[in-house]
């Protein structure tokens, strides 16, 4: 009998034993899956950071490229309106020693001259601003 109770009380003891085992294992692997969805959120966190820093990259290269077409623009459209007015004053001067321009055709080509200039003035403002911009 004596061994009957010896034997009963160690199944006993041990099975209290496996099911704080099992408790124990159970924290482990709980500890366990949040370490690894720890781990994860931080690596998403990351590649969303590297993300949007190529995203910024990205955009100011953008920003730079329209920047520089928009100068190269602003730059041709003075030249153009400088050869205008050269042509203009040349047209004016050729007529008016030829004695072929009447006096409204006269105006018409200052007028024009002086608008063209007046453009040109105003792009070479913003071309100083753009190149401040840049």
């Amino acid at each position: 009998m004596f061994t009957l109770l010896l034997l009963i009380a160690v199944q006993v003891s041990s099975a209290q034993t496996v099911v704080k085992s099992a408790s124990e294992i159970e924290q482990e692997a709980a500890a366990e899956r949040a370490a690894v969805i720890k781990k994860v959120e931080k690596e998403k966190k990351e590649a969303a950071k590297k993300e949007k820093k190529v995203k910024k990259e990205a955009k100011k290269e953008k920003e730079a490229a329209k920047l520089k077409k928009n100068i190269s623009t602003k730059e041709k459209a003075i030249a153009k309106n400088e050869r205008k007015i050269e042509s203009i004053q040349g047209k004016l001067e050729k007529g008016k020693l030829k004695g072929k321009l009447s006096p409204v055709d006269i105006e018409k080509m200052e007028a024009k001259t002086v608008k063209l200039k007046s453009t040109i003035a105003k792009d070479k403002e913003k071309l100083g601003k753009l190149n401040k911009s840049r």
